[in-house]
This record gives C-alpha cells, structure tokens and sequence, in this order.
C-alpha cells in the first residue's frame, strides 16, 4: 500500500489531474495495489480562509469553484482509467463542484476504474466559508485486499463518528489530511503532532492499518503578512508528513521528510502480520525491512 506526500497544484485543476495520474502510475510501479492522496488534493486545500483579506478571499473562491471537480466530470474519470490502467485502488480527496456549492469530497476507486464518492457532512468552522454541508455517510467498500473505509481530516476527532466506522469492521483506513501549517496565534494542538496522534488512536481503536496521506504546504506557496502588521506571518509550516500505521500504532514505513515530496510504501497483512516489503532496486530509493519510500525534488511552480 501507499501514501503520497506532495504538494498539490494549486488551483489548476488540469495540471492536478496529470500529477495524480503521475503518483498512481509510481505507486502501482512500485507494487502498491492501493494508494491514498490527502484531502482536498484537487485543486488543494484553501489555506486563504486565514488570510486577513476579504478581497483575497473574493478572488480565491472564484478561481476554486472553477477548479473543482463534478462527481460525474473528465476529470475524475480520467482518474478512474489510470487506476484501471494499472489494476491498483485509489483514494483521492477532492472539492466536489455541485451549482454554486463545493463540497469537500473524498472517492474510493476501484482496480477497474468504479467511483464511489462521499461528501464530508459537518467541515470545520473556517472551513464553513467555503464548502457546504452535506448528509454524510460512511465510505467503505469491499476488495480484494480488505475492507477499506476513508475519513478526512477533523473527521478523526469526532468520536461518534470514529465509532461508527469502527463498527464497520474496516481493515484498512485512509485518514487523508490536507496539510499541517499552523495560523498566527494557535497553539501546537493544530500543528502535526495532534494529528499523527489522531492517525495513530483510529489504528489502535478499530484495530486497523491506518494510511494517512498528508499533503506539502511550502510557507512560500501561501505566506501572508497581516496587513496591520507587517512583520507578523499570519501562516508558517511547510506541511507532512504521511505515515503508515500498524492496528496498534506500529510505524510501518519510514516517513519522508517534513517539505519532502513522494511516496511510501508498506506490505499490510490484514491478518495483523506485517511481511516484508519487496526488494527494489530502483535508484531513488531507500528500503526498510517493514517498508520504503521513494523521493522526488518538489515541483516548482
């Protein structure tokens, strides 16, 4: 299995598509049967909500409403038919285009391109500005390799929601993440060290392998001074890192780097028995015996 950390392309949802093709033909490359992308990863997250700027944000929403994706869309099919190409799952977090209303939206895609999707019910306050409300529901289908179930984000920290997907029996979660920068003024209980704690109690709560896929956000792509003050950042962080967790919290792959973009990989046994990873030889990696990962040189834009 495997979990990307990149950064995603910001607002061009074309450029988007191809990187995601680009990640599900390394990740099926180098054996994985299922790969997970953060959340929001097409177009990527808006990280303007925490700009002091009503303009700024005016235009942000315009642009993203015009990047994001249709359920039935190109672009999501395009996704279906690499996952089909190379036989592998595929989970990617998106901002689903309905109307005027986006949605943030996670889909599972199967070996043969099928598309099942779900919208987040309840996003988080900030997060209210932009994306709408929805019913909910639980996203959790059935392959080959084991019953795969996908949260977003703040999803993991709402405990009734934990609970019912635990009743699911899931063997494998997907807790996609949009990125860990941290706003001017908020404490480290935002920053990673609370999320990865999140990642790691789902695994040992519903005694699951957890993939958590977490998204690159370089200070440079959206650094912002307060316009009161100056000198004050109202953002900083560069984002990361994924992980790939064990039913009771056991680190399976060694992460990448904090800024750092690729993937990792980790063999899951559902039978709760780790096995080795298969031996590569590519020249762009660095192998464990309970996983690897793979790097490339951050995209610049």
């Amino acid at each position: 299995m495997a979990a990307v950390q990149a950064e995603p392309k910001w607002l061009n949802l074309s450029a988007g598509v191809e990187q995601a093709i680009e990640y599900i033909d390394a990740a099926a490359d180098g054996g994985a049967r299922l790969v997970a992308f953060p959340e929001t990863f097409l177009p990527g997250f808006p990280w303007w909500m925490w700009l002091n700027s009503v303009d700024w944000g005016e235009e942000f929403l315009s642009r993203y409403l015009s990047n994001a994706l249709t359920a039935d869309g190109p672009e999501l099919r395009a996704i279906g038919y690499a996952a089909r190409r190379k036989g592998i799952h595929v989970s990617i977090g998106f901002a689903e285009r309905a109307g005027r209303e986006v949605f943030m939206a996670q889909a599972l895609i199967d070996g043969d391109g099928d598309i099942a999707v779900v919208r987040k019910a309840e996003p988080t306050g900030l997060e209210r500005t932009v994306f709408s409300p929805s019913d909910g529901g639980l996203l959790i289908r059935d392959t080959e390799y084991g019953r795969v179930g996908v949260l977003g984000g703040a999803d993991h920290l709402r405990s009734e929601l934990r609970g019912r997907m635990h009743e699911q029996r899931e063997q494998i979660h997907i807790a996609a993440w949009s990125g860990f920068t941290v706003y001017y003024g908020e404490g480290k209980e935002w920053g990673p060290e609370l999320n990865t704690a999140a990642s790691v109690r789902y695994a040992m709560d519903g005694a699951t392998h957890v993939i958590a896929p977490v998204a690159v956000v370089p200070v440079a792509g959206w650094e912002v001074v307060d316009a009161r003050r100056p000198d004050r950042r109202l953002l900083h962080g560069g984002g990361g890192v994924s992980r790939i967790f064990g039913p009771g919290g056991l680190e399976l792959a060694p992460p990448l780097g904090e800024g750092e973009e690729g993937v990792i990989f980790a063999d899951l046994d559902i039978n709760r028995s780790l096995r080795p990873a298969p031996y590569s030889d590519r020249p762009a990696s660095c192998r464990t015996p309970s996983g690897r990962i793979t790097r490339r040189e951050p995209a610049h834009t």
